[in-house]
């Protein structure tokens, strides 16, 4: 096969680039055309995004288009709503009522999806994965990585995860079953020192006590869920995940201001994680270090030429 290659800035990331045929031997779908394919060379990095709890993948089509504008390979998960039904396998257990139920295998049927898009992006692309993970994907992410392993997984963001397990001394109720408090003590803070956490946390509504003068019906009712969560229903949050339950011991911590949890029920008003305007507020922390320091310049998140 005859192959000729040049250097292109080409999707907002600088690389190498191949001409080639047939289309078939392209990294996208097959499609009829005529004359030489342009296909990207395999040493562009992936991001492998984890739907939260209740979300299904069409939930970040626009995330996956955003990111895949700034020369990112991206692979979603393919979860649906009704998938999550699957969780309800953990009732059958015993752990599930005494509140010491694992991950495993109640999760399983999410961590094979997570694996699919892992391996259908190391397929795609010689270069290293990131996984972006909204809300329970979160500390799922990290069930996966313990069961999985991390090859070629180098960097972990977290998007409004609840990583913390409730205060044990405070006897809330992990709602969870049990699993987010196994985590915790499993696979505890930056676990993976091979890959670097960063974790986003949102700050859109503060809290406020059920019983009491201060606060509006809106921030009562928000600090009902942040005290399960954390115990504390006076802090701030995106509306369902309290900061201080966001972050991880060890990761960069990134909190944002006026950033709502979820892509449902947003818009201009309540902009979330990844609203247009808020991605480039976060979106450094997908490349490691040494991508942005010597490889790119990067400014408000998009990607440009390599420095000469």
């Amino acid at each position: 096969m005859n192959r000729t290659s040049s250097s292109q800035y080409q999707n907002g990331v600088y690389g190498r680039w191949i001409y080639r045929r047939p289309c078939r031997d392209s990294l996208r779908p097959p499609r009829k055309c005529r004359g030489l394919c342009l296909v990207e060379a395999k040493a562009q990095r992936a991001v492998v995004v984890l739907p939260g709890l209740g979300n299904n993948s069409q939930d970040y089509k626009a995330v996956g288009e955003a990111l895949e504008s700034r020369g990112l390979h991206v692979q979603c998960a393919a979860v649906s709503r009704p998938d999550w039904l699957r969780n309800a396998a953990g009732l059958r257990q015993v752990e599930y009522w005494t509140g010491k139920l694992q991950p495993r295998p109640t999760v399983d049927w999410y961590l094979n999806k997570v694996d699919a898009a892992v391996t259908a992006a190391r397929q795609a692309t010689d270069g290293p994965i990131t996984i972006l993970a909204h809300s329970a994907g979160g500390w799922l992410s990290r069930v996966y990585l313990l069961g999985f392993g991390t090859e070629q997984i180098d960097r972990l963001v977290t998007l409004g995860s609840p990583h913390q397990a409730p205060p044990k001394d405070l006897k809330l109720v992990d709602q969870t079953r049990g699993i987010l408090t196994w985590v915790t003590d499993n696979v505890p803070g930056n676990f993976h020192q091979e890959v670097g956490y960063a974790t986003v946390a949102g700050k859109w509504m503060k809290g406020a006590r059920l019983r009491g003068s201060g606060g509006s019906l809106p921030q009562k009712l928000v600090g009902l869920g942040y005290q399960q969560v954390c115990g504390n229903p006076e802090v701030w949050g995106d509306g369902i995940t309290p900061v201080p339950a966001a972050h991880l011991e060890g990761a960069e911590q990134i909190t944002l201001d006026g950033v709502y949890h979820s892509p449902l029920g947003g818009g201009t008003s309540r902009p979330w994680y990844g609203s247009p305007d808020i991605i480039d507020q976060w979106l450094r922390v997908v490349y490691d270090g040494k991508e942005l320091d010597t490889d790119f310049q990067v400014e408000v998140g998009d990607m440009v030429a390599p420095q000469q």
